[in-house]
């Protein structure tokens, strides 16, 4: 029983030693002074042009924040900044089907790729949280017609991207 409690007691010690350098969320590591961060629109400068995309991303990357970490989203000076460009938007066929009358061939698969720029600066504690300037990149394969499902790609691979940027951003592993 003595043992149990001096166990008890040294998690306890180690929980507090640990939370007071930094605030733990999701597997984020958050400085603890740090409480606010500016999310910049994100301006589309790709090739192709969806209309919405910027703001999509934008959104969802505020989302991410929001919903993973205690940060608040805030306009102008804050404790941190993230900030860039959606740089490629593309699609390319990633299978191929032979066809029966010397034509060309068939795509039976198409790939959507998203590529974002993204400059990071903390204000706070760079060694939790360092600086960086980095390009970001995901794609998803799908088949059949793009119109009805580009909204929904669009959405998956903005899940997959800030997942990458927050991780970069506050994950330190």
């Amino acid at each position: 029983m003595l043992l149990k409690r001096f166990f008890c007691l040294v998690v306890v010690m180690a929980a507090m030693v640990y939370s007071s350098c930094s605030v733990t969320l999701s597997g984020a590591s958050i400085p603890i002074d740090m409480k606010t961060i500016n999310v910049q629109y994100f301006e589309n400068t790709a090739p192709l042009v969806v209309n919405n995309l910027s703001q999509l991303f934008t959104e969802a990357l505020k989302d991410r924040i929001r919903s993973q970490s205690r940060l608040g989203i805030v306009r102008g000076e804050a404790d941190a900044t993230m900030e860039g460009t959606i740089t490629g938007f593309s699609y390319a066929p990633v299978s191929v089907q032979a066809t029966n009358n010397n034509t060309a061939p068939l795509a039976t698969a198409t790939r959507l790729t998203i590529t974002v720029n993204v400059k990071y600066v903390n204000y706070k504690d760079k060694k939790k949280s360092p600086d960086f300037e980095q390009s970001f990149s995901r794609y998803t394969d799908f088949t059949g017609d793009i119109n009805s499902q580009e909204q929904n790609l669009i959405r998956v691979i903005n899940q997959q991207l800030t997942e990458d940027i927050f991780n970069k951003a506050f994950a330190n592993w």
